[in-house]
Protein backbone atom coordinates (compact mmCIF):
# COMPACT_ATOMS: atom_id res chain seq x y z
CA UNK A 1 0.00 0.00 0.00
CA UNK A 2 1.51 3.50 -0.97
CA UNK A 3 -0.32 6.92 -0.88
CA UNK A 4 -1.94 7.80 1.85
CA UNK A 5 -0.34 9.29 4.71
CA UNK A 6 -1.71 11.41 7.63
CA UNK A 7 -1.98 15.19 7.07
CA UNK A 8 -3.97 16.62 10.15
CA UNK A 9 -5.62 15.00 13.48
CA UNK A 10 -8.11 17.72 14.51
CA UNK A 11 -9.78 16.80 18.20
CA UNK A 12 -13.57 17.58 19.31
CA UNK A 13 -15.01 17.76 22.69
CA UNK A 14 -18.67 16.98 23.48
CA UNK A 15 -20.72 16.45 26.79
CA UNK A 16 -22.92 13.72 26.97
CA UNK A 17 -25.65 13.62 29.36
CA UNK A 18 -26.65 10.62 30.97
CA UNK A 19 -29.83 9.85 29.89
CA UNK A 20 -31.48 8.71 33.12
CA UNK A 21 -30.39 11.41 34.94
CA UNK A 22 -28.16 9.81 37.74
CA UNK A 23 -26.60 6.67 37.05
CA UNK A 24 -25.23 4.49 40.37
CA UNK A 25 -22.45 2.24 40.89
CA UNK A 26 -21.03 0.89 43.55
CA UNK A 27 -18.87 2.78 46.26
CA UNK A 28 -21.43 5.36 46.08
CA UNK A 29 -20.15 6.92 43.08
CA UNK A 30 -22.55 8.63 40.39
CA UNK A 31 -22.67 10.11 36.66
CA UNK A 32 -24.92 12.57 35.33
CA UNK A 33 -22.71 13.45 32.23
CA UNK A 34 -19.78 12.27 30.36
CA UNK A 35 -17.23 14.06 28.50
CA UNK A 36 -16.38 12.76 24.84
CA UNK A 37 -13.51 12.86 22.69
CA UNK A 38 -13.85 12.53 19.45
CA UNK A 39 -11.61 12.49 16.68
CA UNK A 40 -10.56 13.65 12.93
CA UNK A 41 -7.96 11.91 11.08
CA UNK A 42 -7.39 13.47 7.73
CA UNK A 43 -4.98 12.38 5.27
CA UNK A 44 -3.77 14.52 2.07
CA UNK A 45 -5.98 13.09 0.05
CA UNK A 46 -9.07 14.69 1.93
CA UNK A 47 -10.27 11.22 2.98
CA UNK A 48 -11.33 11.47 6.34
CA UNK A 49 -11.56 8.89 9.43
CA UNK A 50 -13.75 8.93 12.82
CA UNK A 51 -13.00 7.62 16.65
CA UNK A 52 -13.89 7.90 19.89
CA UNK A 53 -12.69 7.53 23.61
CA UNK A 54 -15.44 8.38 26.01
CA UNK A 55 -13.90 7.68 29.65
CA UNK A 56 -16.91 6.84 32.52
CA UNK A 57 -15.93 9.75 34.94
CA UNK A 58 -12.63 10.22 36.22
CA UNK A 59 -13.03 7.14 39.10
CA UNK A 60 -13.82 3.75 37.23
CA UNK A 61 -11.09 3.00 36.05
CA UNK A 62 -7.70 4.86 35.41
CA UNK A 63 -8.91 7.15 32.56
CA UNK A 64 -10.57 10.43 32.49
CA UNK A 65 -11.41 12.70 29.77
CA UNK A 66 -8.92 15.38 30.39
CA UNK A 67 -6.06 13.09 29.98
CA UNK A 68 -7.45 11.19 27.04
CA UNK A 69 -7.24 15.25 25.44
CA UNK A 70 -3.80 15.44 26.78
CA UNK A 71 -2.39 11.84 25.96
CA UNK A 72 -3.48 12.93 22.35
CA UNK A 73 -1.25 15.97 23.02
CA UNK A 74 1.71 13.91 23.52
CA UNK A 75 0.42 11.08 20.71
CA UNK A 76 -0.62 13.14 17.28
CA UNK A 77 2.52 15.05 16.34
CA UNK A 78 4.05 12.20 15.96
CA UNK A 79 1.27 10.58 13.84
CA UNK A 80 1.42 13.13 10.97
CA UNK A 81 3.15 11.72 7.90
CA UNK A 82 2.40 8.08 8.76
CA UNK A 83 0.33 5.71 6.93
CA UNK A 84 -3.04 5.20 8.91
CA UNK A 85 -3.79 1.61 7.50
CA UNK A 86 -0.63 0.06 8.87
CA UNK A 87 -2.59 -0.09 12.10
CA UNK A 88 0.00 -2.29 14.07
CA UNK A 89 2.88 0.61 13.42
CA UNK A 90 0.84 3.52 14.31
CA UNK A 91 0.19 1.53 17.67
CA UNK A 92 3.98 1.16 17.94
CA UNK A 93 4.31 5.02 17.43
CA UNK A 94 2.12 5.67 19.85
CA UNK A 95 3.39 3.13 22.42
CA UNK A 96 6.52 4.71 22.01
CA UNK A 97 5.26 8.28 22.17
CA UNK A 98 3.53 7.82 25.35
CA UNK A 99 3.64 4.50 27.86
CA UNK A 100 0.23 3.29 28.82
CA UNK A 101 -3.28 5.70 28.61
CA UNK A 102 -4.90 3.24 26.25
CA UNK A 103 -7.87 5.65 26.48
CA UNK A 104 -5.95 8.27 24.48
CA UNK A 105 -4.38 5.83 22.00
CA UNK A 106 -8.50 4.75 21.49
CA UNK A 107 -9.71 7.38 19.68
CA UNK A 108 -6.60 7.67 17.23
CA UNK A 109 -6.92 4.01 16.45
CA UNK A 110 -10.16 3.44 15.90
CA UNK A 111 -10.28 6.53 13.39
CA UNK A 112 -7.38 4.55 11.64
CA UNK A 113 -9.44 1.47 11.11
CA UNK A 114 -12.19 3.83 9.73
CA UNK A 115 -9.69 5.30 7.34
CA UNK A 116 -8.88 2.01 6.11
CA UNK A 117 -11.88 0.81 5.64
CA UNK A 118 -13.12 3.93 3.55
CA UNK A 119 -9.75 3.62 2.18
CA UNK A 120 -10.39 -0.61 0.02
CA UNK A 121 -14.17 -0.22 0.28
CA UNK A 122 -14.61 -2.58 3.15
CA UNK A 123 -16.40 -2.56 6.60
CA UNK A 124 -13.98 -2.63 9.37
CA UNK A 125 -15.04 -5.79 10.61
CA UNK A 126 -13.74 -7.48 7.20
CA UNK A 127 -10.52 -5.84 8.40
CA UNK A 128 -10.32 -7.19 11.53
CA UNK A 129 -10.55 -10.80 10.20
CA UNK A 130 -14.17 -11.45 8.25
CA UNK A 131 -17.68 -10.37 9.87
CA UNK A 132 -19.63 -13.21 10.45
CA UNK A 133 -24.01 -13.14 9.57
CA UNK A 134 -24.61 -13.28 13.38
CA UNK A 135 -27.17 -11.06 14.73
CA UNK A 136 -25.31 -10.03 17.71
CA UNK A 137 -27.31 -10.18 21.07
CA UNK A 138 -27.37 -6.47 22.90
CA UNK A 139 -27.54 -6.24 26.80
CA UNK A 140 -29.46 -4.17 28.78
CA UNK A 141 -27.80 -2.16 31.23
CA UNK A 142 -30.18 -2.15 34.68
CA UNK A 143 -28.65 0.27 37.21
CA UNK A 144 -28.37 -0.86 40.85
CA UNK A 145 -31.79 0.35 42.47
CA UNK A 146 -34.58 -0.79 44.64
CA UNK A 147 -34.93 -4.61 43.72
CA UNK A 148 -38.45 -4.01 42.05
CA UNK A 149 -37.47 -1.52 39.81
CA UNK A 150 -34.80 -3.29 38.89
CA UNK A 151 -36.95 -6.17 37.98
CA UNK A 152 -39.58 -3.89 36.16
CA UNK A 153 -36.72 -2.92 34.18
CA UNK A 154 -35.43 -6.02 33.06
CA UNK A 155 -39.31 -6.75 31.88
CA UNK A 156 -38.77 -4.01 29.69
CA UNK A 157 -36.28 -4.62 28.13
CA UNK A 158 -37.35 -8.18 27.87
CA UNK A 159 -40.72 -6.87 26.11
CA UNK A 160 -38.06 -5.02 23.76
CA UNK A 161 -36.40 -8.62 22.70
CA UNK A 162 -33.47 -8.81 24.86
CA UNK A 163 -32.16 -12.02 26.16
CA UNK A 164 -29.28 -10.42 27.99
CA UNK A 165 -29.13 -8.22 31.07
CA UNK A 166 -26.19 -6.71 32.85
CA UNK A 167 -27.61 -6.16 36.63
CA UNK A 168 -25.44 -3.73 38.58
CA UNK A 169 -24.65 -4.50 42.48
CA UNK A 170 -22.44 -2.92 45.13
CA UNK A 171 -24.17 -2.24 48.31
CA UNK A 172 -24.67 -4.09 51.53
CA UNK A 173 -24.70 -8.07 51.16
CA UNK A 174 -28.33 -8.32 52.11
CA UNK A 175 -29.69 -5.91 49.68
CA UNK A 176 -27.42 -6.93 46.67
CA UNK A 177 -29.02 -10.72 47.14
CA UNK A 178 -32.44 -8.82 47.00
CA UNK A 179 -31.51 -7.58 43.81
CA UNK A 180 -30.17 -10.62 42.08
CA UNK A 181 -33.42 -11.98 43.22
CA UNK A 182 -35.65 -9.68 42.19
CA UNK A 183 -33.99 -9.39 38.85
CA UNK A 184 -33.69 -12.48 37.76
CA UNK A 185 -37.37 -13.54 39.05
CA UNK A 186 -39.04 -14.04 35.93
CA UNK A 187 -36.10 -15.42 34.12
CA UNK A 188 -37.01 -17.09 30.71
CA UNK A 189 -35.36 -19.91 29.20
CA UNK A 190 -32.34 -18.92 27.24
CA UNK A 191 -31.62 -15.87 28.91
CA UNK A 192 -28.23 -14.44 30.13
CA UNK A 193 -27.83 -12.44 33.52
CA UNK A 194 -24.56 -10.68 34.63
CA UNK A 195 -24.49 -9.51 37.90
CA UNK A 196 -21.63 -6.88 37.96
CA UNK A 197 -20.48 -5.52 40.74
CA UNK A 198 -17.64 -3.07 38.94
CA UNK A 199 -15.32 -3.91 41.66
CA UNK A 200 -17.26 -2.92 44.82
CA UNK A 201 -16.99 -5.73 46.61
CA UNK A 202 -14.22 -7.66 49.42
CA UNK A 203 -14.31 -10.71 49.33
CA UNK A 204 -16.19 -11.32 52.81
CA UNK A 205 -19.34 -9.06 51.37
CA UNK A 206 -19.32 -11.01 48.38
CA UNK A 207 -19.65 -14.61 50.19
CA UNK A 208 -22.03 -13.34 52.58
CA UNK A 209 -24.24 -11.87 49.63
CA UNK A 210 -24.08 -15.17 48.08
CA UNK A 211 -25.15 -17.46 51.29
CA UNK A 212 -28.20 -15.09 50.71
CA UNK A 213 -29.47 -16.16 47.57
CA UNK A 214 -31.81 -18.31 46.68
CA UNK A 215 -30.64 -22.39 45.12
CA UNK A 216 -30.08 -22.23 41.68
CA UNK A 217 -30.45 -18.77 39.97
CA UNK A 218 -27.88 -18.75 36.98
CA UNK A 219 -26.12 -15.93 36.67
CA UNK A 220 -22.20 -14.99 36.00
CA UNK A 221 -20.73 -12.83 38.49
CA UNK A 222 -18.51 -9.87 37.08
CA UNK A 223 -15.50 -8.29 38.45
CA UNK A 224 -16.69 -8.80 42.09
CA UNK A 225 -13.46 -7.31 43.88
CA UNK A 226 -10.87 -4.59 42.99
CA UNK A 227 -7.92 -6.40 42.95
CA UNK A 228 -6.58 -9.85 41.40
CA UNK A 229 -5.66 -11.33 44.65
CA UNK A 230 -9.56 -10.74 45.86
CA UNK A 231 -10.71 -12.04 42.97
CA UNK A 232 -9.02 -15.24 42.72
CA UNK A 233 -9.45 -15.68 46.66
CA UNK A 234 -13.48 -15.59 45.95
CA UNK A 235 -13.11 -18.06 43.11
CA UNK A 236 -11.49 -20.43 44.89
CA UNK A 237 -14.43 -20.29 47.49
CA UNK A 238 -17.19 -19.85 45.04
CA UNK A 239 -18.48 -21.97 42.14
CA UNK A 240 -20.81 -19.11 40.71
CA UNK A 241 -18.95 -18.28 37.55
CA UNK A 242 -16.70 -15.26 37.26
CA UNK A 243 -15.41 -13.09 34.77
CA UNK A 244 -13.20 -10.26 34.70
CA UNK A 245 -13.60 -6.69 33.37
CA UNK A 246 -11.81 -3.64 34.52
CA UNK A 247 -8.72 -5.82 35.56
CA UNK A 248 -8.40 -7.17 32.01
CA UNK A 249 -7.22 -4.24 30.32
CA UNK A 250 -4.43 -4.89 28.59
CA UNK A 251 -2.46 -8.43 26.85
CA UNK A 252 -0.14 -9.30 29.84
CA UNK A 253 -3.61 -9.26 32.14
CA UNK A 254 -5.34 -11.09 29.88
CA UNK A 255 -2.54 -13.47 29.59
CA UNK A 256 -2.12 -13.80 33.46
CA UNK A 257 -6.03 -14.55 33.34
CA UNK A 258 -5.50 -17.30 31.31
CA UNK A 259 -2.21 -18.48 33.28
CA UNK A 260 -4.01 -18.54 36.92
CA UNK A 261 -7.32 -19.68 35.79
CA UNK A 262 -9.21 -16.70 37.03
CA UNK A 263 -12.23 -16.57 35.11
CA UNK A 264 -14.65 -18.00 32.96
CA UNK A 265 -14.16 -15.07 30.64
CA UNK A 266 -13.72 -11.10 30.32
CA UNK A 267 -15.24 -8.25 28.90
CA UNK A 268 -13.07 -5.99 26.30
CA UNK A 269 -14.45 -2.18 26.19
CA UNK A 270 -12.92 -1.02 23.34
CA UNK A 271 -11.63 2.61 24.92
CA UNK A 272 -10.34 0.68 28.02
CA UNK A 273 -8.87 -1.88 26.27
CA UNK A 274 -6.84 0.52 23.78
CA UNK A 275 -8.62 0.42 20.36
CA UNK A 276 -9.35 -2.12 17.71
CA UNK A 277 -5.92 -3.23 17.28
CA UNK A 278 -5.01 -4.67 20.50
CA UNK A 279 -8.91 -5.50 20.96
CA UNK A 280 -8.12 -8.17 17.78
CA UNK A 281 -5.33 -8.87 19.86
CA UNK A 282 -7.99 -9.62 23.40
CA UNK A 283 -10.14 -11.35 20.84
CA UNK A 284 -7.78 -14.21 19.90
CA UNK A 285 -6.43 -14.95 23.23
CA UNK A 286 -10.25 -15.01 24.52
CA UNK A 287 -10.88 -17.61 21.67
CA UNK A 288 -8.00 -19.69 21.80
CA UNK A 289 -8.64 -19.90 25.87
CA UNK A 290 -12.16 -20.83 25.17
CA UNK A 291 -13.52 -17.98 27.31
CA UNK A 292 -16.93 -16.36 26.31
CA UNK A 293 -16.21 -12.59 26.14
CA UNK A 294 -18.45 -9.29 26.03
CA UNK A 295 -17.74 -6.33 23.60
CA UNK A 296 -18.46 -2.80 24.68
CA UNK A 297 -17.20 0.20 26.13
CA UNK A 298 -17.50 2.57 29.05
CA UNK A 299 -19.92 4.37 27.67
CA UNK A 300 -20.01 6.71 24.46
CA UNK A 301 -21.73 7.81 21.37
CA UNK A 302 -22.56 6.21 18.26
CA UNK A 303 -18.64 6.34 17.02
CA UNK A 304 -17.71 4.40 20.00
CA UNK A 305 -20.56 1.63 19.26
CA UNK A 306 -19.82 1.50 16.02
CA UNK A 307 -16.25 0.37 16.86
CA UNK A 308 -18.16 -2.01 19.26
CA UNK A 309 -20.26 -3.63 16.60
CA UNK A 310 -17.45 -4.22 14.24
CA UNK A 311 -15.26 -5.80 16.79
CA UNK A 312 -18.23 -8.02 18.25
CA UNK A 313 -19.47 -9.21 14.74
CA UNK A 314 -15.95 -10.69 14.26
CA UNK A 315 -16.13 -13.24 16.79
CA UNK A 316 -17.27 -16.78 16.46
CA UNK A 317 -21.05 -17.23 17.73
CA UNK A 318 -20.01 -19.57 20.48
CA UNK A 319 -17.38 -17.19 22.40
CA UNK A 320 -19.61 -13.96 22.18
CA UNK A 321 -21.48 -13.24 24.88
CA UNK A 322 -23.12 -10.21 23.88
CA UNK A 323 -22.77 -6.26 22.76
CA UNK A 324 -23.35 -3.33 25.12
CA UNK A 325 -24.87 -0.14 23.29
CA UNK A 326 -23.53 2.50 24.66
CA UNK A 327 -25.47 5.06 23.22
CA UNK A 328 -28.52 4.05 25.63
CA UNK A 329 -26.79 5.30 28.46
CA UNK A 330 -26.72 8.95 26.80
CA UNK A 331 -28.92 11.62 25.22
CA UNK A 332 -27.15 13.71 22.66
CA UNK A 333 -26.59 11.87 19.45
CA UNK A 334 -22.98 12.64 17.40
CA UNK A 335 -23.29 10.83 13.89
CA UNK A 336 -25.80 8.91 11.98
CA UNK A 337 -25.42 4.96 10.62
CA UNK A 338 -27.33 1.73 10.31
CA UNK A 339 -26.60 0.09 13.51
CA UNK A 340 -30.25 -0.54 14.78
CA UNK A 341 -31.15 -2.82 17.15
CA UNK A 342 -33.96 -5.04 16.38
CA UNK A 343 -35.60 -7.29 18.79
CA UNK A 344 -32.39 -6.61 20.67
CA UNK A 345 -29.65 -7.84 17.95
CA UNK A 346 -27.59 -5.72 16.07
CA UNK A 347 -25.65 -6.71 12.98
CA UNK A 348 -22.51 -4.25 11.85
CA UNK A 349 -23.33 -2.03 8.14
CA UNK A 350 -22.13 -3.38 4.86
CA UNK A 351 -20.69 0.30 4.17
CA UNK A 352 -16.82 1.15 4.28
CA UNK A 353 -15.11 2.02 7.27
CA UNK A 354 -17.08 2.45 10.89
CA UNK A 355 -20.50 2.85 8.59
CA UNK A 356 -21.19 6.43 10.40
CA UNK A 357 -21.41 10.05 9.56
CA UNK A 358 -20.85 12.70 11.96
CA UNK A 359 -23.21 15.44 13.32
CA UNK A 360 -20.95 18.41 12.58
CA UNK A 361 -23.30 20.71 14.11
CA UNK A 362 -23.61 18.83 17.31
CA UNK A 363 -19.38 18.31 17.46
CA UNK A 364 -18.32 22.03 16.99
CA UNK A 365 -15.20 23.16 16.08
CA UNK A 366 -12.30 21.59 17.18
CA UNK A 367 -10.13 22.14 20.50
CA UNK A 368 -7.10 21.14 19.06
CA UNK A 369 -5.52 20.41 16.08
CA UNK A 370 -2.27 19.06 14.98
CA UNK A 371 -0.85 19.03 11.12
Amino acid sequence: MSGLKIARIDVFQVDLPYSGGVYRLSGGREYRTFDATIVRITTQTGLEGWGESTPFGPNYVAAHALGVRSGIAEIAPQLIGLDPRRVDRINDAMDTALVGHEHAKTALDVACWDLFGKSVGLPVCELLGGGTDVKMPVISGIYMDEPEDMRRRVAEHRAMGYIGHSVKIGGEPADDAARIAASLADKRPGEYFIVDANGGMTVETALRMLRLLPNGLDFVLEQPCATWRECLSLRRRSDVPIIFDELAISDASILQLVADDAAEGFGIKISKNGGLTKGRRHRDIGVAAGYTVSVMDTVGSEIAFAATVHLGQTFPERYLRCVFDCRKLVSRQTADGEFEVIEGRVVAPNTPGLGIMPRLDVLGGPVASYH
